[in-house]
This record gives C-alpha cells, sequence and structure tokens, in this order.
C-alpha cells in the first residue's frame, strides 16, 4: 500500500515538473515573441513608419505586460518608444505645414505620454501644441490679411499673441490690421508691443502711417493742437514729410506764422522732390513777406521765378521788394 502511495506520489511530482518546465518554455517563447515584436518596431521606426512601429510597439507591450515582473523592462521601453513615435508623427504633419492637424497630434502625443509617465515627451509635445496653433493661427492671419478681412485676421493674430505674447513680428502684423480697420489706438498699442519685442524697424513705419491719420482726422475735425501733436508723434516714429506739412497748415491757421515757415521749411528738406513744392515756397515767401523779412522773401521768391504756376507770381512781388 505504501509502495502504491509512493508511486502515485512520484508521478504527481513528475507532472508538477513537467507543469514547471512547460511554463518555462512557454515563458521563454513569449519573451522572443514579444522582443521580437519590439525589435520590427524600431526597425519600421528607423525607415519612417510610425504607424506600423507604433503597432509593433503596442503588441510587444501587451505582451510584456502578460509576463509580470518577467517583462518589466520591456514594457517600460514600449511605452516610451510608442509615445515617441506618437510624437513623431505629430512633428511630421508640422514639418508638412498642416498645422492644424499638427496640433491635434501632438495634444494627442501628449496624452500618451503622460498616461505612459514620459514626463520629457509630455512636455515637449505641450510646448510644440503651443507653436503648432500659433503657426496655424498666424497663417489664417495672413490670408485674411490678403482678403482684406481686418476682424479676422485681428482674431487670428491675437490668438497667436495669446500664446506667446512676446512675439514682435506677429505684433507689427496685428498693428497693421488694426490701422486697416480703422480702430487707430488699437492699432499703437500693438505696435508698441512690436517695437518694445524688436521689431522697432518694422513697426515705426506702420506707427507713423497711424499717428499720420489720427493727424488727418483731427485736421478735418480743425482741432489743429491735436494735429500739431499728432503729427509730431508721427515724426517721433518716423520722420515724414507729410507730418510736416499738416502741422505747417495746422499752425497757420493758429496765427503760429514763424513756426509755420519753420515747418514748411522742414517739409521741404524731407521731401525736396515734393510735387506742390513750389506752392509751398511759394507760401513761405509771401509769410516771410508779411513778416517784414523781405531778404528771406527775396530768397524764396527767387527760387521760383522759372516756375510754370507760380513764376509770375515771384517775378511780380521780387519787384516790390
Amino acid at each position: 500500500m505504501l509502495n502504491k502511495l509512493n508511486t502515485t506520489m512520484k508521478k504527481i511530482i513528475l507532472m508538477f515538473a513537467a507543469v514547471v518546465m512547460a511554463a518555462g518554455v512557454m515563458s521563454a517563447q513569449d519573451i522572443n515573441q514579444a522582443t521580437e515584436s519590439y525589435n520590427n518596431g524600431a526597425m519600421e521606426l528607423q525607415m519612417g513608419n510610425n504607424e506600423a512601429a507604433i503597432e509593433n510597439f503596442q503588441a510587444a507591450l501587451t505582451m510584456g505586460e502578460a509576463l509580470g515582473d518577467e517583462g518589466a523592462d520591456l514594457v517600460a521601453n514600449c511605452k516610451k518608444a510608442i509615445a515617441s513615435a506618437t510624437l513623431s508623427m505629430a512633428k511630421d504633419l508640422y514639418n508638412a505645414k498642416d498645422f492644424e492637424g499638427a496640433a491635434a497630434a501632438f495634444v494627442k502625443a501628449k496624452e500618451v505620454a503622460e498616461g505612459y509617465g514620459e514626463t520629457e515627451i509630455a512636455e515637449e509635445a505641450a510646448e510644440l501644441v503651443n507653436q503648432a496653433n500659433a503657426l496655424k493661427f498666424n497663417t489664417e492671419g495672413k490670408a485674411a490679411m490678403k482678403a482684406k478681412d481686418f476682424p479676422t485676421a485681428i482674431s487670428c493674430f491675437t490668438k497667436v499673441l495669446e500664446l506667446d505674447p512676446t512675439n514682435g513680428a506677429t505684433a507689427v502684423q496685428l498693428g497693421q490690421a488694426y490701422m486697416n480697420a480703422g480702430q487707430l489706438d488699437e492699432a499703437i498699442t500693438a505696435l508698441e508691443t512690436a517695437m518694445a519685442n524688436g521689431q522697432e524697424k518694422n513697426a515705426a513705419k506702420i506707427l507713423s502711417n497711424v499717428y499720420l491719420k489720427k493727424a488727418q482726422a483731427s485736421n478735418k475735425a480743425k482741432n489743429y493742437q491735436e494735429v500739431i501733436d499728432f503729427a509730431a508723434k508721427s515724426n517721433e516714429a518716423l520722420e515724414n514729410g507729410n507730418a510736416y506739412k499738416l502741422t505747417a497748415s495746422a499752425l497757420q491757421k493758429l496765427g503760429k506764422n514763424d513756426e509755420c515757415i519753420a515747418a514748411y521749411e522742414k517739409y521741404l528738406e524731407v521731401t525736396p522732390n515734393a510735387k506742390d513744392a513750389g506752392g509751398i515756397i511759394c507760401t513761405i515767401a509771401v509769410l516771410y513777406q508779411q513778416a517784414g523779412n523781405k531778404a528771406k522773401a527775396k530768397e524764396y521768391y527767387e527760387k521760383i521765378v522759372n516756375d510754370p504756376q507760380y513764376g509770375a507770381t515771384a517775378q511780380e512781388q521780387l519787384k516790390t521788394l
């Protein structure tokens, strides 16, 4: 009886050993298969086949998780590889200038990386989401400007600056859009932002035009002191003849003839080839004549003695001086 029991126990032990050995063989086979799938993913990744790579890494991940502790290293490698490949797919869209698609893909890459605990990849994806969105809105803004849809352009450029407040180039575009839309105060704010962020030269020209438009509006409203003030700001941003001309006209209306002469002289200095130079020179001569400065009046009349429009007047006045 005892011998029979010992024989039965031996059979059970042998069967258990066989099961253990079979499990060991199955584990080795699973590891090899998972490793092969991982290596295939790495190969696809090298060839730029990101989708195929992710499929292989995902299969290897599933097999690795089933192996428990034995598959821990493989699982970690798969998670990193999947997150990297997902980010790489988003970058492909970005490089192809599909900024809208890239932004969505970067969001997905961020979510995948966070889910797998890949902090660095998640942070890079988050940063690239903003870059892609900025380029998307900037592209749409430029298209709107070309179509003269200034409200849409303003909206798009504003969104870019919300993502990156130091983007001076976009602030210049926003200032231009505001100016074209007739929103001059908003244009000034945008252009001042541009100048504070490395776009002094590009912003200055537009800012000068904005203040010139404000001076012209004040001139139309017969607010001559405002004309002078805004024209001064225009010249402060970028010196231009039209600002001096508006200043001179406003000063003349205010009866400040000495200052008016100086402004007209500055106008001629800045724009020596102005089409209305003859008329301006004649005006300066008259103002000097009225002030009793015969020498200066004579000097300016002599400049236009051969002018087809003002020559006769100049010759007549020179006879009286």
